[in-house]
């Protein structure tokens, strides 16, 4: 699954968002490169919103209840929800990231990425799936899949500044394929 998570990454820019997926985020998705500052945190906001919203108020409604759980770490909840979520509404890709989110907290890494690849199928700007990706990367020692990943999720939204920062790190640190 990693791999294929790693394709869907590679092939982003390629394939189209769900069409479930509000048309404004395509706007939202080219200002977010060229804006600055507080326009940029309210762009990303914007995107934010749009991704938790789902046209059945009901399921945005158990996708906050899930998010309020997590928070709280209440797993068993939360899980609980997103399960029903997931097995609802299919084609919600944020109620995939939150499970994904869900699952890397609790250490349970091929299940986030399941998760994870679910959320790119549907959203393949989705750069805090991407980002979370390259977290479980780092975390299995493969820099080199958490480096391209958080590049592309640089390039969707290059105000993300943890990922520049481990970017920074990543490319300062020994590398041990080097030659000496």
């Amino acid at each position: 699954m990693y791999a294929d998570t790693l394709k869907l990454i590679v092939t982003g820019d390629r394939r189209h968002p769900s069409p479930r997926l509000p048309e404004r985020l395509n706007g939202l998705f080219r200002s977010l490169g060229d804006a600055r500052g507080g326009r940029a945190e309210r762009i990303e906001d914007e995107i934010w919103r749009l991704w938790m919203a789902y046209r059945d108020s009901t399921a945005a409604f158990d996708l906050e209840r899930a998010t309020r759980a997590l928070t709280a770490l209440d797993f068993p909840a939360a899980e609980r929800i997103l399960a029903r979520l997931v097995a609802a509404h299919p084609d919600f890709a944020e109620a995939w990231n939150k499970r994904a989110t869900l699952y890397y907290m609790q250490n349970r890494d091929d299940e986030s990425v399941a998760s994870i690849h679910h959320t790119l199928q549907l959203e393949p700007r989705h750069y805090g799936a991407i980002c979370g990706f390259a977290q479980i990367c780092l975390s299995l020692g493969d820099a080199d899949g958490a480096l391209f990943a958080f590049d592309a999720a640089l390039r969707l939204n290059p105000h993300l500044n943890e990922a520049r920062e481990a970017v920074d790190e990543l490319l300062r640190a020994p590398r041990s394929d080097a030659v000496h």
